[in-house]
């Protein structure tokens, strides 16, 4: 009988050069198509539901203003960028916000309310009351599509 020795065959290594490259480029693309947000909302709010909603189109033309109960407490708030606000104090954060935007999205600001269904709609009108004195008046209601919610 004829033993012959069999060659022993190992596995080819795996070139892992480009591998750093690959994941700095994942890690690009996903800085890059990732929303920050900009504020933080304090206050509880669940939006009313819709059948007939459009999207926003330009949405760096458009500043948010959070109606709802802050977590703990029964009685509602307006929220400003990060801080709790009267109705008083919106036209002189439309102006600020205003003065901030660029002079394409100062023509066409929106103000998005979102509010809480429980919110009582005095409040609602104060808030839109002054934003009519601060002459911001496309007002826009977040809200969420009813079909999509089953």
């Amino acid at each position: 009988m004829n033993m012959s020795r069999r060659k022993r065959r190992t596995v080819p290594s795996l070139n892992t050069a480009s591998l750093p490259d690959l994941i700095f480029t994942v890690l690009f693309f996903f800085m890059i198509v990732t929303h920050m947000r900009k504020v933080t909302p304090k206050v509880e709010y669940q939006v009313p539901a819709g059948t007939e909603l459009q999207r926003l189109t330009k949405k760096s033309s458009v500043s948010y203003i959070y109606i709802g109960r802050p977590v703990g407490s029964k009685e509602c708030r307006i929220q400003l960028n990060d801080k709790f606000a009267d109705a008083n104090q919106v036209a002189g954060y439309v102006s600020d916000e205003r003065s901030r935007m660029s002079e394409a999205d100062r023509q066409a600001m929106t103000v998005s309310l979102k509010v809480d269904r429980q919110t009582p709609m005095g409040m609602v009108s104060d808030v839109k009351q002054a934003l009519r004195r601060a002459n911001a008046l496309t007002i826009n209601y977040s809200a969420v599509n009813k079909l999509e919610k089953k």
